[in-house]
């Protein structure tokens, strides 16, 4: 707004700014993967450095804070995680729904082998509601503290959280506070157990996989297929809620700008709301990240000279880079 009030060339609306904000974010998220193999390459010709000098490190460390590893729902047809006949192996892809976030790239998919613990919930926490889990047929034991709790909270949301406490045999505490009903399936792992990782197989050859006596998938070396917006794991009989967990890269979150409004009808700027949502790119990224919105201010207002100056100052960007 600076900038673009400097000759008085218009007014952009906070609801255009955080559309222009978002775009601007993800076309610099774009680019890391394209530095990224940039640098690779550079390396390999030996044109690249060491120690601080290291580029590629760097966008690796960047990429990696939108790292995320989440528990993969499956459809269930209730929320006691009743997988429909036949499509137990089939679990869906990171989503907002299912995992909290859209993912970008999934970089690998991991499989528990064995369940340590599996039941229904009976009860739920006195005083601080939701960080229990309650089931009056378990015999808990004190060994479970350290281990993964995957639970079925409402219809497609597996929600992985871990054993903090032990209470006595029917009583365990989690690190979160999300269990606020009965009724609820739940299934415990241990993470010595992840240790399969399935490998991703084209469509066209998991047939020819499976009818192999030497070839075909098992719990040791498990496989999966994607397809639209789930993934089938192979064998068929890894089929439990929880059991398939993923490594991804995730979406960065659509920063929002928020705000109150004053006498007249101005915008001011209040972080404090609920839904404040910062940039989520490193701060040297301020300048590229300007550049962008002012091109796309430009358009929006219809004046060159904005245009191109943010079309200049991400040249100089580049070149300087």
């Amino acid at each position: 707004m600076a900038i673009i009030n400097k000759n008085n060339y218009g007014y952009i609306s906070p609801s255009d700014f955080n559309l222009f904000a978002k775009q601007a974010q993800l076309d610099l998220f774009d680019e890391y993967f394209f530095q990224y193999n940039q640098q690779i390459n550079e390396e390999n010709a030996r044109l690249s450095g060491t120690g601080y000098a290291d580029l590629k490190k760097g966008y690796e460390e960047v990429i990696d804070t939108f790292s995320a590893t989440a528990s993969l729902a499956q459809t269930y047809t209730t929320a006691t995680a009743q997988a429909p006949t036949g499509l137990g192996n089939v679990y869906l892809m990171p989503t907002a729904t299912t995992t909290g976030s859209d993912y970008y790239l999934l970089n690998k998919v991991l499989v528990y082998s064995t369940i340590t613990a599996t039941g229904t919930t009976t009860g739920v926490a006195g005083a601080n509601a939701g960080n229990e889990l309650i089931d009056a047929a378990a015999n808990f034991t004190a060994d479970l503290v350290g281990k993964t709790l995957s639970i079925v909270l409402s219809d497609n949301v597996v929600t992985t959280s871990l054993i903090v406490g032990f209470t006595n045999t029917t009583t365990l505490t989690i690190n979160t506070t999300l269990i606020t009903a009965t009724g609820k399936d739940y299934k415990i792992y241990s993470s010595e157990n992840l240790s399969a990782e399935a490998e991703l197989v084209n469509s066209s050859k998991i047939t020819m996989l499976n009818n192999s006596l030497l070839t075909a998938p098992n719990i040791t070396y498990p496989a999966y297929t994607q397809e639209a917006n789930s993934v089938t794991i192979h064998p068929s009989t890894v089929s439990a809620m929880g059991q398939v967990v993923t490594q991804y890269i995730r979406y960065p979150k659509a920063p929002k700008w928020t705000f109150t409004t004053i006498a007249g009808g101005a915008p001011i700027f209040d972080q404090s709301q609920a839904d404040y949502q910062d940039f989520e790119l490193p701060i040297d990224d301020g300048n590229d990240l300007v550049s962008k919105i002012l091109q796309y201010v430009g358009i929006s207002i219809r004046e060159g000279d904005v245009f191109k100056f943010g079309q200049v100052e991400e040249q100089m960007q580049n070149k300087e880079q």
